[in-house]
């Protein structure tokens, strides 16, 4: 059944593999279960009622991502859009959730409209070649510098924005600890290196106090939607506010989902002759119906996860990896103590080693020509050091535009490359 529907053969993969690499997937972005409901929780949310709605959204998305794109992409509530909710729209801004979540909703519906009339599409095609090898690898700086800081190896410094953690933390030991067992793991070719990582840094944190076992039952029912569910507000959807908020979530997603498409493609060696991602009209589909359905439940906007790229680089290739990903998010529903015990402390391992494996197409840049070279090293510099795959694909994108001009090189840019740089411009000033 699998073999058909998924054609893993033509795919040069296995079933055994497909769900290794969705398991690897899962278990590096199920913290997402736990930091989720915390952050949206500042809002006043009901934090058990975000749990349930974080994991059906991601659910739902992951879903469409493998019955209808049939690649192996993950989806869930996304990190950054989450806290530009909660602390800016409602906290900063004084609105209440309700309008936010209203916010969200349009933004779904408006992605909706522009990926069945191909915009989106344009948008991904309209990145050059070279910038698509420099995304997936500034992908990679930023999912290991996120790992490093949530195991406390690096941690901010007000004299150099950033520095060294304590090294004696039983925190930062263990996920050294990690890093090195699933090294010697993947140079030894074990089938499941970063998975088998994960499970040791996991158990190794118990005596350390690092791993916290749950209270209570491990299985129990799902919480409650019903403080969240359906509770928009469109009373102040024709306001400068609500266009201000709703444009910002349209950009950071509209970007980080490209960015990541581009990237782990990239990686997973999936772009075709063109540079284009396959079937990449039905993956822009997957992040609107669950942008738009989460919405509906009670959470902020979905988008495709940067840590799919721990499934990819465990050999998932096909929309199998994606579908015991989203599988694995219904388990979760039932066993949410147990999902949400293991710490980041455990997942920094895998979230290092997956940027060093994201980090191999930047040998496909000409490094000989500057007018791509340049574009391509500004695009993966910055991610990591604005926390921001979005703004990492802006500046590569305004750079590369630039010097194509400047040195004479017009037809190397696109149209659309010129508009979203018009776009890009009115941003910084809104």
């Amino acid at each position: 059944m699998f073999e058909k529907f998924f054609k893993l053969k033509e795919n040069g993969t296995s079933a055994k593999t497909e769900i290794l690499a969705g398991i690897t997937t899962f278990m590096t972005m199920a913290y997402i279960l736990a930091v989720n409901p915390d952050i949206l929780s500042a809002t006043g949310m009901d934090k058990n009622a975000l749990f349930t709605a974080t994991a059906l959204s991601a659910l739902v998305a992951t879903l469409v991502m493998a019955l209808v794109a049939r690649l192996p992409f993950a989806l869930a509530p996304g990190m950054g859009l989450n806290a530009f909710f909660a602390f800016t729209v409602v906290l900063g801004m004084g609105y209440s959730w309700q309008f936010a979540l209203t916010a969200v909703f349009l933004e779904g519906i408006i992605f909706l409209i522009l990926t069945a009339f191909n915009i989106r599409e344009l948008i991904v095609n309209a990145i050059p070649i070279s910038l698509k090898h420099a995304v997936s690898a500034g992908i990679g700086l930023f999912i290991a510098f996120i790992g490093l800081q949530n195991a406390g190896i690096i941690v901010n410094n007000d004299a150099t924005l950033v520095g060294l953690g304590n090294m004696g933390s039983p925190a930062v030991l263990i996920a050294l600890g990690g890093v090195l067992l699933t090294a010697v793991l993947l140079v030894l070719k074990v089938k499941g290196a970063l998975l088998i990582g994960i499970f040791a840094a996991t158990i190794a944190g118990i005596p350390f106090g690092v791993t916290h076992f749950p209270e209570g039952h491990l299985i129990d029912t799902p919480p409650s939607l019903s403080p969240i569910l359906f509770k928009m507000d469109f009373s102040n959807i024709f306001t400068t506010d609500m266009l201000i908020v709703l444009f910002t979530f349209l950009f950071v997603d509209m970007f980080d989902t490209v960015g990541t498409l581009v990237g782990v493609s990239s990686k997973a060696g999936m772009l075709d002759k063109d540079g284009k991602v396959p079937r990449v009209k039905q993956a822009l589909f997957a992040d609107s119906i669950g942008t738009t359905v989460g919405a509906m439940l009670g959470t902020s906007t979905v988008t495709t996860y940067v840590e799919s790229a721990s499934g990819v680089a465990e050999g998932g290739k096909t929309g199998l990896t994606s579908l015991t990903t989203a599988a694995l998010f219904l388990v979760a529903l039932f066993f949410a103590p147990l999902f949400t015990m293991v710490p980041a402390a455990a997942t920094a391992p895998a979230l290092v080693l997956v940027g060093f494996f994201m980090m191999s197409p930047i040998l496909n840049i000409d490094f000989d020509n500057y007018t791509e070279s340049i574009p391509a090293f500004i695009t993966i510099i910055f991610m990591p050091l604005t926390y921001s795959i979005a703004e990492g694909i802006v500046f590569g994108m305004l750079s590369y535009i630039l010097i194509k001009i400047l040195t004479g090189k017009f037809k190397d840019i696109s149209i659309v490359m010129l508009v979203l740089a018009v776009l890009f411009i009115l941003k910084f000033f809104i």
